[in-house]
């Protein structure tokens, strides 16, 4: 048994095979829970290898256990893979689909070398023998080997196997890359395509353990995945910390019992984010760091980051470090504890920290670091603005249930992008930066969106209960505000339905229709309030005037107290709902605004928009046209032509196909991009026009409907 860190260069530049074999278990990594994180680690490496190139970054990727076969011919080494196969896998799909995109823009240097980690050169491979370097015995074999020697441009919902997790993740590897290297042709896309090549050739890491034929595979495999107890960012942490401190003369029993506050209770619970539990400890320093630096560190990278941060940072002895942190955690303790606290007012931070906790989210946390950093003493009135515009932008998305995937990329952004700003502007270019988002992942919504989406939405089913009450939470709190009263209490205050769930009895009406109308009003935002305890199911599902009464005995003052007060004389109703609903609305909206003007409007939609947009859409907007030819443009089938029809499909051959990739796939008897494939008479491809159908407005058409077969 051999140990060697390697580079994927230095991993796969031979001709070689990798074979997984039939007994390993197929691949499951997922897009949030390994795609994600590694594609912004990778990310972060090239942006830090533009920005500061002497830093010299590197990613260490993990382990994997491989074992010498004897070889299939005289010419190729054969490797079987004992662990470590969900990884290569992963990084064989994610330079593949880079090198599909380098070559579709002409970067051939850059697509060679990457194709030179796949495949293997035509002259080591037997006729009818696959050129991929690694090879899969087991059920993803046929997925595998069909996107990795697709065609690009890959149309992967044309692919066979497009619900292979295979398949998704080089679609996902595929749309990331593309978003993040931005416009073909111009010096950013050159300048990033040649250091992403180079992250992916030489700036990864894997510690490869080569065993001989004849070692015990096996027994290496159970002892590398043994159980235990791993070893936490923050247990990382603390060892260079002290090793460092002891290592410039300094008293590491003093600073560990004085100044090293990270083994009580508090810091050593573990936490919830997304999916993962992970220690308080661990996640403060990853947010830390992200404070610092101005980068987004997934959590995996959080030691690596904060030892590199240390080492290259000029003028950092680790005692001076050392008391930084220790300020920035106890203000941490301190805004974490107050927000869980039932009752009391709180301030902007602990307000967003309440607020984060409901919502699930840490995502603005690392702001409040930035914005509280010893020396940095930013007025107080500064401070609340910031964090009043951070949590319009982060809350309107949640209103209107957007992903938040992509935000702390732009969270890192805004804190690399103003560290030197004057005070005076702080507030200005944080908002204008946020304003000025347009991509679909990321964009500050406007009024007008959000008015028309609650207008109907029924809240109580669409938002997770703790989100919805901080909702109602947040409107309950600017009423007071107008009479200048405490804070609603942060109990956990249930929340009640006006008009009851279970109507029928005791509110009935006469007409199939009406019956209809009310049941979809009973969930919606002027439905619901807050009381100050629940009402039993024989009061809350009563008849109005018993209802009503009750709720006066437990309303919260001003959500529940304005419904009693003018509903005097009435029955509530639906018209009341949604008047109450446009209300409550607007006050949403005057508790986390936009800049005057702002419309939130998405200019640059996603590649995912692509998917979206038919031939039917082309013919709408006058694009095309009912009976245009469509020409093949590849150099096997030039001349063929077949017709397009008025309900956007495709006449070839006497068949109708419903997309442009369907159509190229009949003639290939392969997977193929139609939109590439086929062009009108006068030269553009359909990929032109759709371009151009996309910039004619700013969002995808209303009546447009997923095409996976072929868009």
């Amino acid at each position: 048994m051999e140990t060697f860190k390697r580079t994927p260069l230095q991993l796969f530049n031979l001709p070689q095979h990798f074979v997984i074999p039939l007994f390993q278990r197929p691949y499951v990594w997922k897009e949030d829970e390994q795609w994600e994180p590694l594609w912004k680690d990778i990310r972060r490496v090239a942006e830090l290898r533009m920005s500061e190139p002497h830093l010299a970054p590197k990613h260490f990727l993990g382990a994997v256990v491989l074992q010498a076969q004897e070889a299939e011919s005289a010419r190729l080494t054969t490797w079987n893979v004992i662990d470590g196969q969900q990884r290569l896998t992963t990084l064989q799909l994610l330079a593949d689909a880079t090198c599909a995109i380098f070559a579709q823009a002409g970067l051939s240097k850059h697509a060679s070398q990457l194709e030179g980690l796949t495949h293997n050169s035509e002259s080591f491979i037997e006729e009818d023998e696959s050129p991929l370097k690694v090879r899969h015995l087991n059920n993803d074999h046929d997925a595998f080997l069909e996107v990795m020697t697709a065609e690009p441009p890959i149309d992967h919902s044309d692919l066979k196997h497009q619900e292979s997790r295979i398949v998704h993740a080089h679609r996902y590897f595929t749309t990331a890359v593309t978003q993040w290297l931005g416009n073909p042709g111009t010096d950013e896309f050159a300048a990033k395509a040649k250091e992403l090549a180079r992250v992916l050739l030489d700036d990864l890491q894997l510690v490869t353990i080569e065993l001989k034929a004849s070692e015990n595979s096996q027994e290496i495999f159970e002892t590398l995945n043994a159980r235990g107890t791993p070893l936490t960012a923050a247990d990382l942490i603390r060892n260079f910390v002290f090793q460092r401190l002891e290592a410039e003369g300094g008293d590491t029993r003093k600073a560990y019992r004085e100044d090293w506050p990270f083994e009580a209770r508090f810091w050593t619970k573990e936490v919830s984010v997304g999916r993962y539990l992970v220690s308080r400890s661990s996640l403060f320093f990853n947010q830390w760091l992200i404070s610092r630096t101005g980068e987004e560190i997934s959590p995996q990278s959080t030691f690596t980051r904060f030892k590199s941060y240390v080492e290259h940072t000029a003028g950092h002895k680790m005692v001076d470090l050392l008391a930084v942190i220790k300020q920035q955690a106890a203000f941490y303790e301190s805004w974490t504890e107050a927000s869980l606290r039932p009752d009391g007012n709180l301030g902007a931070v602990e307000m967003a920290f309440h607020r984060m906790n409901a919502a699930g989210i840490e995502l603005l946390k690392p702001l409040m670091l930035w914005l509280y950093e010893p020396g940095r003493d930013l007025p107080q009135h500064v401070l609340d603005a910031v964090i009043r515009v951070a949590e319009s932008w982060v809350i309107r998305r949640q209103l209107l249930r957007l992903t938040g995937s992509d935000l702390g990329r732009i969270v890192a952004d805004v804190i690399h992008a103003n560290s030197d700003v004057e005070v005076s502007e702080l507030v200005e270019r944080v908002t204008g930066y946020l304003a000025r988002l347009n991509v679909s992942s990321t964009y500050w919504p406007g009024d007008d969106e959000i008015r028309v989406a609650l207008k109907d939405e029924p809240a109580y089913r669409r938002y997770p209960r703790p989100r919805l009450r901080m909702f109602l939470e947040a409107i309950e709190n600017h009423f007071r505000a107008e009479t200048k009263q405490a804070q609603v209490v942060r109990s956990g205050l249930p929340i009640e339905h006006i008009l009851p769930q279970k109507w029928q009895d005791n509110w009935p009406l006469d007409t199939p229709e009406e019956q209809q109308d009310r049941q979809a009003h009973v969930h919606r935002l002027g439905n619901l309030t807050l009381l100050t305890s629940p009402l039993n199911s024989k009061v809350s599902n009563g008849p109005w005037p018993a209802k009503r009464h009750a709720m006066l005995k437990h309303n919260t003052i001003s959500l529940t107290g304005r419904v009693v007060a003018d509903t005097e004389g009435e029955v509530w109703r639906e018209s009341l709902i949604d008047h109450r609903t446009e209300v409550l609305v607007e006050t949403l909206l005057r508790v986390w605004p936009v800049p005057d003007g702002h419309k939130g409007q998405v200019v640059d939609p996603q590649a995912k928009a692509e998917d979206w947009v038919q031939l039917k859409h082309l013919i709408a907007a006058g694009l095309l046209s009912s009976g245009d030819k469509l020409i093949a443009t590849h150099r096997d089938f030039k001349g063929v032509e077949a017709l397009v029809r008025s309900d956007g499909s495709i006449e070839l051959d006497g068949k109708r196909f419903t997309a442009p990739s369907s159509a190229g796939h009949h003639l290939r008897k392969k997977a193929t991009n139609g939109w590439y494939f086929w062009a009108v008479a006068d030269g553009r491809r359909l990929r032109d026009l759709r371009a151009q159908f996309q910039s004619m407005s700013t969002s995808v058409p209303a009546d447009a409907e997923s095409d996976e077969e072929g868009s």
